[in-house]
C-alpha cells in the first residue's frame, strides 16, 4: 500500500465565475476529512459557498490563506490518501499520479456537485515524509503525487507552510529550514517568519500621524461587491434607462395588511407593504408582459417570459444582492410572504445559492425601508423593468372632497426603453397603483 498525494482544484461554482475569495478553511492540516465534509467557505461574485471534500483522507496542506481571491482550477488544498496495490484496472486508469519518466497528465478541475469516489482503504496514518523537487524543465502539473524515492531533482524534507509564507520568507530573506512552526501540526506561520526577521506584521495598517487614526481606509474590491459594480456599469452603458414616478394614497393597503396579521394563517409570518406590492406587480405584469421581457442581442430577438422570477434586491454585510423567487406568479400572499422572508434571510446571511441568483426577469427594490420617498432604481441586467418603492409617510391628502392625514407612498419605475414603450410602462406603473390603492377589490375579482 502506498501513499500519494491529491491536490483539489477550485472548481467552477457556476455560470462560468473565474474566481472566487476563500472566507474560511473549516479545517487544518492533520485533520481527517470524510467525503463530502465541508472543508471550506468561498464567496463568488454572487454568493458564499460551502465547498465539500472530494476525498476522504488526511489534509495534507492548505495552499492558500482565508482572504486570498482564487482563480478557477488553482490548487487550493492537499489531501493525503492511502492507494492499494490490488486496485481494479478501472481504479488504475482513474489514478492521475506524477509519471517523472513520461509526459505528466493534465489537470482536471474537480466540479463541486459531480460527485467523487472514496480513495483510501483503512485509516491514513502520520509520519515524516519526503517530497521529489521536479526541474523546471519537467513542471509538476499532476493532481496526484506518489511519495516514492524521485528518480530526479533533489530529496529534500518539506517545511510545512503555505505559499503565501513561502514568499514572504524569500521577500524577507528567512531560511524557512531553520525555522520551527508554531501552527497546527508544526507549520510555519507568518508570525513565525516575521519573529525570524524581525520585522513587525507588514500587513498592519499604514498610521501616518502616531496615536491619530489613519486619515484613510482602502476596502478591497472583491467577491459580491466587485460582480455588482460591473454589472450595474455594464446595465446603464446598455440598456437605455427610463424612470417615471407614481405617489398613491395606501391607506387601504395598510388597512388590510392590519386585518391580514391578525388571522391565524399569518401568525408567525412577516407580513409587510413588499409582500403586496410583490403580488400586485405579479397580476400587473400578467396585463404588461412586455416588462416581463428581455433583449437577446446574439439572436436579434425579443424573450418575452410566461413566468415571473421575481428578484427581490437585499442589502448584505458583503453587497447588494438581487435573489429572485422562482415562479412568483403562482404564489398567494401567504406562499409570498413566506417566500420573501426565506430569500432575504438567507442572503443576508450569505447563504443564498446561486440558483436564487440566476434566471430573474424582474425585480423589485424597497428603499422605503431606508426613509427614502422615491429614486432611480439600475435595472437588474437582463431584465427589462425593477420597482422600487419608497417609504410610507403619514400625509396631507386629498380624500372623497376633503383634505385628510392619509397613509401615501411613492412608486418608482425604471424600464429598458428598447423592450419597453412609454405607453407599456405608464400602465404597468399605473395598475399597481390602482391594485395597492384598492387592493381589496383587485383580490375580490381574482
Amino acid at each position: 500500500m502506498s501513499t500519494i498525494i491529491k491536490e483539489f482544484l477550485l472548481p467552477d461554482l457556476g455560470e462560468g465565475l473565474t474566481e472566487s475569495e476563500i472566507l474560511d478553511w473549516k479545517v487544518s492540516v492533520g485533520d481527517t476529512v470524510e467525503l463530502n465534509q465541508i472543508i471550506a467557505e468561498v464567496e463568488t461574485a454572487k454568493a458564499v459557498v460551502e465547498l465539500p471534500s472530494p476525498y476522504a483522507g488526511v489534509i495534507y496542506e492548505l495552499h492558500e490563506e482565508p482572504g486570498t481571491v482564487v482563480a478557477v482550477g488553482t490548487r487550493i488544498i492537499s489531501f493525503e490518501l492511502l492507494a492499494e496495490k490490488n486496485t481494479t484496472p478501472d481504479q488504475r486508469a482513474a489514478e492521475t499520479s506524477l509519471k517523472f519518466d513520461g509526459e505528466p497528465p493534465k489537470r482536471i478541475p474537480t466540479l463541486v456537485g459531480y460527485g467523487t469516489e472514496v480513495e483510501k482503504s483503512g485509516r491514513p496514518q502520520r509520519r515524516p515524509r519526503s517530497v521529489a523537487r521536479v526541474s523546471a524543465a519537467q513542471p509538476l502539473t499532476a493532481s496526484a503525487v506518489p511519495l516514492a524515492s524521485p528518480k530526479a531533482g533533489l530529496e529534500k524534507t518539506r517545511v510545512r507552510s503555505t505559499p503565501p509564507v513561502r514568499k514572504l520568507a524569500r521577500d524577507l530573506g528567512v531560511d524557512l529550514g531553520t525555522l520551527t512552526g508554531t501552527g497546527a501540526q508544526g507549520v510555519v506561520t507568518r508570525l513565525d517568519v516575521l519573529a525570524a526577521a524581525k520585522k513587525p506584521d507588514i500587513a498592519a495598517p499604514d498610521v501616518s500621524l502616531a496615536g491619530e487614526a489613519a486619515s484613510e481606509t482602502r476596502t478591497p474590491i472583491k467577491g459580491v461587491r466587485k460582480h455588482t459594480a460591473a454589472a450595474m456599469v455594464a446595465s446603464a452603458f446598455t440598456a437605455p434607462h427610463v424612470t417615471e414616478f407614481l405617489t398613491i394614497d395606501v391607506t387601504a393597503m395598510m388597512e388590510l395588511l392590519a386585518q391580514l396579521k391578525k388571522r391565524r394563517e399569518f401568525n408567525g409570518y412577516k407580513l409587510t407593504p413588499l409582500t403586496l406590492v410583490a403580488k400586485a406587480l405579479c397580476i400587473a405584469v400578467a396585463r404588461q408582459p412586455s416588462l416581463n421581457s428581455r433583449w437577446d442581442e446574439e439572436n436579434a430577438e425579443i424573450v418575452t417570459m410566461n413566468y415571473v422570477n421575481l428578484g427581490i434586491a437585499a442589502a448584505t454585510p458583503r453587497g447588494l444582492l438581487v435573489p429572485n423567487i422562482k415562479n412568483a406568479q403562482t404564489l398567494n400572499l401567504l406562499q409570498l410572504t413566506s417566500a420573501i422572508t426565506e430569500l432575504t434571510e438567507r442572503a443576508r446571511g450569505g447563504k443564498t445559492g446561486p440558483n436564487e441568483l440566476s434566471a430573474g426577469t424582474i425585480s423589485i427594490t424597497n428603499i422605503g425601508v431606508f426613509g427614502i420617498d422615491a429614486g432611480t432604481p439600475i435595472l437588474n441586467p437582463g431584465e427589462a423593468a425593477i420597482l422600487a418603492m419608497g417609504a410610507v409617510r403619514r400625509r396631507p391628502w386629498e380624500h372623497n372632497g376633503e383634505v385628510t392625514l392619509r397613509d401615501v407612498m411613492t412608486l418608482s419605475l425604471s424600464f429598458d426603453h428598447r423592450l419597453v414603450d412609454g405607453e407599456q410602462g405608464s400602465r404597468f406603473l399605473a395598475d399597481i397603483g390602482a391594485i395597492l390603492s384598492q387592493p381589496g377589490v383587485t383580490l375580490a375579482l381574482l
